[in-house]
C-alpha cells in the first residue's frame, strides 16, 4: 500500500469512527456545565434548552453549576473533560470573548480548548437601583455620581455586567466603585440589601425584581427599549449617546469532540432553542432573542466578538488582572 493509499484508508477509518460515534448519540445523560449560579440567565437558558434536548433524545440533561472565578472553574472543567459530546459548556461572552482581555493568564484557551457547537441567544441588560435610591433616572444617577466621585458602587457577577458599568463610567465621565461577585444573582441580593448602589444586569435576572417592586429600573442597555419594559428608556436616550451593551449565550464541547457528534449536538440545541417550550420558559419572559448558528458561524462570531470586547476593555482603560 502506497503512502497515499494509507492516508486515504486512515481518513476513511476516521470518518467511519466519527459516524459511529454520532450514530445513536446520545445513549446516556448529557451534562450541561454552567459557569454561573442557579437562577442566573445562563442557568435558565441551560435548563430551558436542556428540557427540550431531553424531550428529543429521551436522555436526561444534568445541569452542573460551577460558579466562580469569572467562569474559569466551569470552562477549565469542560476543557479537560472527555471529548465525547457528553459534557457541554453553556456559557456567554464572559468566558469566550471578554476574559482573555480582562485577565493576564487564563487556565483555559477559549479557542484552542473548545469545539464550537451553536449560538443560543442574545439580549440586553437593565440598570437597576433600590426603590429608595435618590436617583429616579440615568441622568439623575450620573449627576449624583459626578458630585461625589467614587462614592457610589456597582456590582457585577459577569463580564457583561462589569463592562456595562465600566462603559457607563467612561461615556458619562463618572467614577464608581466596582464590586465583583461570583454571579449576578448574588450581586442582586446585596443590591436588595443595600450593600451596593447599582447594577447593570441581564434582564432575566433584574427584570423580575423590577416587576415585583423590589428594584427600580433606570434604563436598558440595548439600542432599543425592551418589549418587556417599554416604559424604561435606553441609557443612550437618557443622555449617554451611543451607549449600547449586550450579551450572548453559546454552547461548546471540549476540543477533539468528533465532528459528527458536534453536528448532532448542534441540531439538538438549535431545535431546542427554537422550540415553543424554550421560548415560553426562557426567551419570551427574559426578553432574550433566539439567536442560533452552525459551529462554523459560532467560531467566526466568537472571533469578531473577542475583538470587539478587547477594544472596549482597551478604551475603558482596564488593566488585565
Amino acid at each position: 500500500m502506497t503512502p497515499l493509499q494509507r492516508m486515504s484508508a486512515a481518513a476513511l477509518l476516521a470518518a467511519t469512527a466519527f459516524g459511529a460515534a454520532a450514530q445513536g448519540f446520545p445513549s446516556k445523560p448529557i451534562t450541561f456545565v454552567v459557569p454561573f449560579a442557579a437562577g442566573t440567565a445562563t442557568d435558565q437558558i441551560a435548563r430551558a434548552v436542556g428540557a427540550d434536548v431531553t424531550a428529543q433524545t429521551k436522555q436526561p440533561v444534568i445541569i452542573d453549576n460551577k460558579a466562580g472565578a469569572s467562569g474559569f472553574i466551569a470552562s477549565q472543567a469542560v476543557a479537560k473533560a472527555a471529548p465525547d459530546g457528553y459534557t457541554v459548556l453553556i456559557t456567554t461572552n464572559t468566558t469566550h470573548a471578554a476574559n482573555e482581555h480582562l485577565f493576564k493568564k487564563l487556565p483555559y484557551d477559549p479557542v484552542k480548548d473548545f469545539a464550537p457547537i451553536a449560538a443560543l441567544g442574545k439580549g440586553g441588560q437593565i440598570m437597576v437601583v433600590q426603590p429608595g435610591f435618590p436617583a429616579r433616572s440615568v441622568a439623575e444617577f450620573i449627576a449624583l455620581a459626578k458630585k461625589q466621585p467614587g462614592k457610589y458602587s456597582f456590582g457585577a457577577g459577569s463580564s457583561s455586567s462589569r463592562m456595562a458599568g465600566e462603559l457607563l463610567q467612561q461615556m458619562a465621565d463618572i467614577k464608581l466603585l466596582h464590586v465583583p461577585y461570583k454571579s449576578n444573582t448574588l450581586a442582586v441580593t446585596d443590591l436588595l440589601g443595600g450593600q451596593i448602589d447599582m447594577m447593570i444586569t441581564d434582564s432575566a435576572t433584574g427584570l423580575p425584581q423590577v416587576q415585583a417592586g423590589k428594584l427600580r429600573a433606570l434604563g436598558v442597555s440595548g439600542a432599543q427599549r425592551s418589549p418587556l419594559a417599554p416604559d424604561v428608556p435606553t441609557i443612550a436616550e437618557s443622555g449617554v449617546k451611543g451607549y449600547e451593551m449586550g450579551y450572548w449565550f453559546a454552547a461548546y464541547a471540549p476540543a477533539g469532540t468528533p465532528p459528527d457528534v458536534v453536528k448532532r449536538l448542534n441540531a439538538l440545541l438549535v431545535k431546542a432553542a427554537r422550540s415553543d417550550e424554550a421560548k415560553t420558559a426562557f426567551y419570551a419572559p427574559s426578553g432574550t432573542e433566539v439567536f442560533t448558528s452552525t459551529p462554523e458561524e459560532l467560531k467566526a462570531f466568537q472571533a469578531a466578538e473577542a475583538k470587539k470586547w478587547g477594544e472596549i476593555v482597551t478604551k475603558a482603560g482596564i488593566e488585565a488582572q
